[in-house]
């Protein structure tokens, strides 16, 4: 799952960086509105974390260009200003949840699960094609109701496309998603070639009924046999 925090507090954002990486969520960073603005113009998110009060704009303005860009991004506020006004502002203007400063990380990250597991699945716990099934909370993978082990990359590769069954998916949003947004930096892929490879082979091991089919010169997507 990947997460943009939107935050000028620096030490408040690494903080929640780390813990947030710490649960093998993507973690992107924006300190300003520009940058924020410039991101979600170029990414998309499974979910943001929005300050209001940012040094160069509000985050308010930040969810109507989320609407004018068409895009259906789960935002939560996080902000030192608990005013009623804002939090209905914020509410109306497409934000899924408010969680006022100072807040607890656990706290945090229970409502990111629960609002990721609300809009992607309607509060379904696991996730199922074919004779797959991922427990998400507990960052398991089941093929025929045996436990297979995968590494964390090959996880969030089949998650991923788990949440997107017979969607064709290009190279290059496929490691935006699981490799974060600094990504247009590397010379080629070779890199989900090798992992993609990896996770085949596991689940063809594993008897899947599933499996990842490359479409040549494009992506892949996840189909049943």
């Amino acid at each position: 799952m990947k997460i943009l925090i939107v935050e000028d507090d620096n030490d408040l954002r690494e903080i929640t960086t780390a813990s947030l990486e710490k649960e093998r969520y993507v973690v992107s960073q924006a300190p300003d509105y520009r940058t924020a603005l410039l991101k979600i113009e170029d990414y998309d998110y499974d979910c943001i974390l929005l300050d209001i009060m940012l040094p160069d704009g509000s985050g308010l303005d930040l969810l109507h260009e989320l609407q004018a860009l068409g895009k259906r991004t789960n935002v939560i506020i996080l902000s030192a200003k608990d005013s009623l006004e804002d939090k209905v502002q914020g509410l109306d203007l497409g934000a899924d949840d408010y969680l006022p400063k100072p807040y607890h990380l656990a706290e945090l990250h229970a409502r990111i699960k629960s609002l990721l597991r609300r809009n992607q699945r309607e509060g379904e716990r696991k996730v199922q094609y074919g004779n797959i099934e991922i427990i998400p909370d507990l960052f398991k993978v089941k093929v025929a109701d045996k436990e297979v082990e995968l590494n964390r990359k090959e996880y969030d590769i089949l998650l991923y496309f788990m949440l997107r069954p017979g969607r064709l998916v290009n190279k290059s949003t496929l490691a935006e998603s699981v490799w974060g947004d600094h990504i247009d930096q590397v010379d080629n892929f070779d890199f989900i070639y090798a992992q993609i490879k990896n996770l085949r082979k596991r689940l063809k091991e594993a008897g899947a009924t599933a499996e990842l089919k490359a479409v040549y010169g494009v992506g892949y997507k996840l189909i049943t046999e």
